[in-house]
């Protein structure tokens, strides 16, 4: 069954629910007169209905083309958005000598890149792993929007107290499967989650929602405490080889 839509709403909410762009990128495509509804040149603020027929130039497209994704290794001490209290944001480490040199993207580096870049999703200031940077307004809708559903995939160091070593043994099953389903943070359930044992001091977890430092605050609540944290996978998107540190293009035929 589709979604249902109201019988008005803007056009650049339209065209974002459609995945065509963002709606800053259809304020900018409209602007540029590269959006027609029903053939007619679309105007800013128009409203559409979900029946209008909506198309876009082949000039809207090919920019679309040229905006980048970057998938980088965050180590500690950086944040993922806006420096704050002296910590560099992750974007800072996006440069020319610190593109992996085993990136096969054919697209080229240049500073003009950090024009419009901006996190989709985040990492704590002590979180290391993947974590994806975006001038393309699809990209950041499908990994962070409010419908999102992309697994989000962590390798979660724990102790229990003072216990460092075998943690697995000691700790009961009941609250393993809790934390699979059944915790609520913010006065709010939790999405179900997929969390094991990936050897007795580290679990895996896989996630579809991201809550501000869920991982920790879910730990918190069966007894745990985390050690480190390291996110390994976004969709069909794997961190593999890429140093800590370093940062490489999507590739053309990859997707999330």
């Amino acid at each position: 069954m589709s979604e249902h839509l109201p019988d008005h709403l803007r056009l650049n909410k339209r065209m974002a629910e459609l995945g065509l762009c963002s709606r800053r990128e259809a304020d900018d495509w409209i602007a540029q007169g590269w959006v027609q509804v029903n053939g007619q040149r679309a105007e800013m603020g128009m409203q559409v209905t979900p029946s209008d027929r909506i198309t876009v130039s082949p000039a809207a497209k090919g920019q679309q083309k040229q905006l980048a994704t970057i998938l980088l290794n965050k180590p500690v001490g950086l944040v993922s958005g806006q420096a704050e209290s002296g910590h560099p944001p992750a974007a800072s480490l996006v440069q020319s000598h610190t593109r992996w040199r085993d990136d096969r993207s054919p697209q080229r580096f240049s500073p003009a890149i950090h024009r419009g870049l901006a996190p989709a999703g985040r990492l704590d200031i002590d979180s290391v792993g993947l974590l994806v940077l975006t001038q393309d307004g699809r990209i950041a809708r499908q990994l962070i929007g409010e419908h999102s559903d992309i697994e989000k995939e962590y390798l979660v160091r724990v102790r229990m107290g003072a216990l460092e070593r075998d943690v697995q043994a000691a700790f009961a099953p009941a609250k393993l499967a809790l934390l699979n389903h059944g915790l609520s943070l913010d006065g709010q359930a939790l999405r179900p989650a997929q969390v094991s044992w990936q050897n007795p001091e580290q679990l895996r977890f896989i996630l579809t929602e991201g809550k501000k430092r869920q991982i920790r605050r879910m730990c918190e609540l069966v007894g745990l405490d985390v050690v480190g944290l390291k996110r390994v996978r976004i969709g069909q998107v794997r961190l593999g080889q890429l140093p800590v540190g370093q940062w490489r293009f999507l590739g053309p035929t990859e997707r999330f």
